[in-house]
């Protein structure tokens, strides 16, 4: 019924330390990207129609 030397959880890792989020240099990096997404996301249909515009012009 009773164990010798006491009972003892089972074994289990040390937590781990917690992981940097991000560097500075790596927000900014991140942070160029989504601009450049976002001035991308409004010029590309605007060159998109220029596009499909001066094939029209040349087609005709």
């Amino acid at each position: 019924m009773f164990v010798e030397g006491g009972w003892k959880p089972p074994w289990e890792p040390p937590p781990r330390p917690p992981q940097p989020r991000l560097t500075g240099r790596q927000e900014r990096v991140l942070v160029w990207i989504i601009v450049v997404n976002i001035l991308l996301w409004f010029m590309a249909p605007i060159g998109g129609a220029t596009v499909i515009h001066a094939a029209l012009a040349m087609m005709h």
